[in-house]
């Protein structure tokens, strides 16, 4: 099979460079693959259709309000919200008015205490993640979208120096979440790219779908670190795709949290349960804001 470049391919089809990479980089062109930094697409490729997916009131929301800057909204209150518990859920030490104020002002605020430069970098790193949430929220997620949160989320942290530290790319060393077991660095793309086909290839996606990704994502455990940030980032996501209503993971329904990924399989229950508990909280605001749902 013949390749060509992305400026040959972009040329060919009068688009930008740019346009024709972020479609590699997200999985849009069938066969494409890359070559250190260089991308191969296939000389037959095609542009990918445009599908016209209807975009719910609580997404249009939250681009507009992205693109606008507007404080004080369901856009603001979401980044602060989300970025501040799945950190929080990780050990990170910074209060929510901390995270709140990096968002607002770019600086930390008056501190008594020691922090961690790593804190403030994945702090400022989550934000830039739920944007790509909320700028790609139409598209099929593919393994490119998931390694790009992983890029986004690590870049510039004390791990992006190690050198086993894979920043963007899949876990090159064996990990375990306690004492469970996780999948091995060499099956971790088999099984990603098995979940992503069977979750994609479903007509209509339900809620315990939505969960069932999750575990099994934090089971399968891709990356050597940032997993649960990376996994509720595609529950959040993935809520935003199927126009059903999202929910974040607060530090009271922490263990709640934990218990339900544990037993599920056994007990969905209890997962169930803990995350439609956080969608109620979820739908108070949505109607505090009068944004439908």
């Amino acid at each position: 099979m013949k390749y060509i470049s992305v400026s040959q391919f972009a040329e060919k089809h009068g688009i930008s460079e740019r346009t024709a990479r972020n479609y590699c980089a997200t999985g849009k062109i069938d066969g494409a693959f890359l070559t250190g930094k260089t991308w191969n697409i296939p000389a037959e490729a095609i542009i990918p259709k445009h599908s016209k997916i209807k975009v719910s009131p609580l997404l249009a929301a939250l681009r507009e309000q992205k693109e606008t800057k507007l404080k004080g909204g369901i856009y603001h209150r979401t980044q602060i919200d989300l970025t501040y518990n799945s950190n929080h859920i990780e050990g990170s030490r910074l209060t929510k008015e901390q995270t709140r104020y990096i968002f607002e002002t770019n600086t930390l605020g008056i501190t008594t205490e020691s922090t961690r430069i790593d804190d403030i970098l994945e702090t400022v790193n989550h934000f830039r993640c739920v944007d790509y949430v909320i700028d790609h929220a139409t598209d099929k997620i593919t393994e490119a979208h998931i390694k790009q949160l992983h890029l986004l989320l690590k870049t510039n942290t004390s791990d992006s120096q190690k050198s086993w530290f894979a920043v963007g790319d899949y876990k090159r060393l064996a990990n375990a979440v306690g004492e469970e077991e996780t999948a091995q660095p060499k099956e971790v793309h088999r099984q990603m790219k098995s979940l992503l086909a069977e979750y994609n290839a479903k007509k209509r996606i339900k809620f315990d779908d939505l969960l069932d990704f999750h575990v099994r994502f934090e089971r399968v455990h891709p990356f050597q670190d940032g997993n649960g940030r990376v996994g509720r980032l595609l529950l959040f996501w993935q809520c935003l795709q199927t126009n059903i209503v999202p929910f974040i993971i607060t530090e009271d329904l922490r263990l709640f949290y934990y218990r339900g990924i544990q037993n599920w399989g056994k007990i969905n229950g209890y997962l169930r349960d803990t995350c439609l508990t956080a969608q109620d909280n979820f739908k108070a605001l949505l109607e505090y804001y009068k944004i439908r749902y």
